[in-house]
């Protein structure tokens, strides 16, 4: 069962393949494999079946978003979907000033929701996922843990002058942190097996701050963070976009069990590094390539892939930067198809 194959893979089990899991916004993919339309409210649970995914990346951060509770960003979205469902225009920063931002606190502008109907929230909703879900394991998850937070309140151009000032915006950050913690405590306290833990700490060039400041700032507050899950006995997943390799020691150090990662960072470190010990979720195989590339191009990145991920004891197969819409239809089930193909161990 890909459930079965799911845990494992995260446990550091034998499973007969590489274990398997996407995130895909292709609406007419899904249309063509399912033969499902949109509106029928099977489709997503028959793609992951004949996708053969064995886990859902998923997170919650609560009942009450942050933009019904008190000032964040709108940076607008461009168009991502099919059709342009996504596109929004921004809205101007609620924060006029740096010196607003450094006066920020997180904590005293949103409140923390009260913690037993937090739990109860949390545990609700992560059983009617996985019943709605019974062929893959289904993760807790936080998205705003820190920097995520930061660029949801502030926006980039703020978050970039508030960080200017190290030691104030280290401040502003542990308000984030001590809204984050209250979540991770709650999630604690529920049945989850995975929590699943986001947030972009840099860009696809890697960190837009100085590494001194993540090492002194970031990890230990993620180590503090994760701690409580793991007394809980969690596997703790860690994902972040873009290029975090020189950061990867790091992330271990602070408690990841599982590490989740885009193709911007080299899979031959983080299988030399860590293909023992962690479950490593992704692959070679670039977005990008899957839109614009041959078969053969696609093919080169699933075999290079392969060669590296079948000595690890727990390898999740993903394209790592996601399957948008604009992926041809026709790429994304050679894609699959090829991969179905050569996955066994």
């Amino acid at each position: 069962m890909s459930y079965q194959i799911g845990i494992d893979a995260f446990r550091l089990r034998s499973t007969p393949r590489l274990a398997h899991t996407e995130y895909c916004s292709n609406a007419a993919l899904k249309r063509v494999v399912t033969g499902l339309p949109d509106d029928d409210p099977n489709q997503e649970r028959e793609f992951y079946r004949l996708w053969e995914c064995d886990y859902i990346w998923s997170v919650n951060d609560g009942p009450e978003p942050w933009k019904k509770r008190g000032r964040v960003t709108d940076m607008g979205h461009s168009e991502f979907l099919e059709g342009g469902v996504d596109l929004r225009q921004p809205k101007p920063c609620p924060f006029k000033t740096v010196e607003e931002a450094w006066a920020f606190d997180a904590v005293a502008e949103y409140g923390l929701t009260d913690f037993e109907t937090l739990v109860a929230y949390y545990e609700q909703w992560y059983q009617e996922k996985q019943q709605a879900f019974p062929e893959q394991v289904v993760s807790g998850g936080y998205y705003n843990t820190l920097i995520s937070g930061a660029i949801a309140i502030f926006g980039w151009d703020m978050l970039l002058l508030a960080a200017s000032d190290q030691r104030r915006f280290a401040k502003v950050l542990d308000s984030i942190f001590q809204q984050s913690l209250h979540h991770f405590r709650a999630w604690a306290q529920t049945s989850i097996e995975v929590f699943m833990c986001h947030d972009d700490m840099v860009w696809s060039q890697g960190p837009f701050m100085h590494p001194d400041f993540y090492r002194a700032e970031i990890f230990p507050r993620y180590k503090e963070l994760w701690s409580v899950l793991k007394k809980a006995g969690k596997i703790v997943a860690y994902t972040s976009d873009g290029d975090w390799s020189m950061f990867l020691d790091d992330v271990v150090e602070a408690g990841a069990d599982a590490l989740c990662f885009e193709p911007m960072v080299p899979l031959e470190l983080v299988v030399q590094k860590y293909g023992q010990s962690h479950c490593l979720i992704g692959s070679k195989v670039d977005a990008r390539t899957l839109t614009f590339g041959t078969r053969e191009q696609i093919q080169a990145e699933i075999d290079a892939t392969l060669a590296l991920a079948k000595g690890c004891p727990g390898f999740m197969f993903a394209v790592g930067n996601h399957i948008p819409s604009n992926v041809p239809v026709e790429n994304a089930l050679f894609y699959f198809e090829y991969l179905s193909q050569h996955w066994y161990r």
